[in-house]
């Protein structure tokens, strides 16, 4: 029998996967602004209330990481605040709680990927909040997967990594990219396609938090490069000559970004029985699947 599932964040880039992936199985309840608010309360809990899913999955989020820094309450009100009133209602109805987190709870500072296990120290609001959000879920509601990734992009949504370095690179002769900032590209289907593998499985025993990103390793310069190279042998028209690998010291930002915010996937890939695909071969399958439809 299919699920009930209320996926809230239904208008973002994992959201929108999550529905074209589910709808097919399941009983998809999709909200997002301005039907719901994360930031009133009440509201969000009466909603919950009156839909009472089987499952809920909460793909919002105040992703905007610089602008965090100076709305700080508003990232919180949506990070933080927003997913213990989810885990409340989620609790009280006896319902799955599946939730997206990030790779920035961490501060990059360790040489190897980091373990679900491992000490989490964010640098700014957003990394933060998202944490907070993280500890609100642990300590309210037993029953729930937290999904913690990474340098997510997709066809859906209106910017990501991959739109804005194909749209510089057809406004800009030469554009600068960070070399010294390292992770691993996630295509959001990707992310989507892995929830949906999670659900049928969704017991107590495999509750807790995960990491999952495609596999391999890039700076954001050399996947900047990668893009371009893929974008070239499906026909897309650059401008840009040239990428300069530039320094975090020599692009200045309002927010702190950790260096080295790897995440280890074995934990998942046990559960999944399969590894994360490698970012190369996802990124390329992104864009033939993104220029097929522009």
């Amino acid at each position: 029998m299919s699920e009930s599932i209320l996926l809230l964040g239904s208008n973002g880039q994992v959201g929108q996967e999550l529905e074209k992936i589910l709808a097919p199985n399941h009983k998809i309840i999709p909200l997002a602004r301005p039907e719901i608010d994360l930031t009133q309360p009440d509201r969000l809990r009466q909603i919950i209330r009156e839909i009472q899913p089987q499952i809920i999955i909460n793909a919002a989020a105040y992703t905007a990481v610089d602008k965090a820094e100076t709305e700080p309450e508003l990232a919180t009100a949506i990070n933080a605040t927003a997913p213990q009133i989810i885990a409340e209602a989620s609790q009280e109805l006896g319902c799955f709680l599946i939730h997206l987190s990030t790779d920035y709870v961490f501060d990059g500072q360790q040489s190897r990927p980091y373990q679900e296990t491992d000490a989490t120290n964010p640098l700014g609001i957003y990394g933060k909040t998202k944490l907070a959000g993280e500890i609100a879920i642990g300590q309210t509601h037993p029953h729930h997967i937290i999904l913690r990734t990474a340098w997510v992009y997709g066809t859906f949504g209106k910017s990501n990594f991959v739109k804005t370095m194909l749209r510089l690179g057809k406004e800009r002769p030469e554009i600068g990219v960070v070399t010294d900032q390292i992770g691993s590209p996630t295509w959001a289907q990707d992310i989507a396609d892995v929830i949906a593998q999670m659900i049928p499985q969704l017991t107590p025993e495999i509750a807790g938090t995960y990491h999952y990103t495609n596999s391999g390793v890039i700076s954001w310069y050399d996947f900047a490069v990668a893009i371009f190279e893929e974008a070239q042998q499906l026909g897309f028209p650059l401008t840009a000559q040239k990428i300069i690998p530039i320094t975090t010291a020599e692009y200045p930002t309002l927010a702190r970004r950790p260096a080295y915010p790897v995440l280890a996937c074995g934990k998942i890939s046990q559960v999944l029985g399969t590894y994360p695909p490698h970012w190369r071969q996802r990124l390329r399958l992104m864009l033939k699947d993104w220029f097929s439809k522009s």
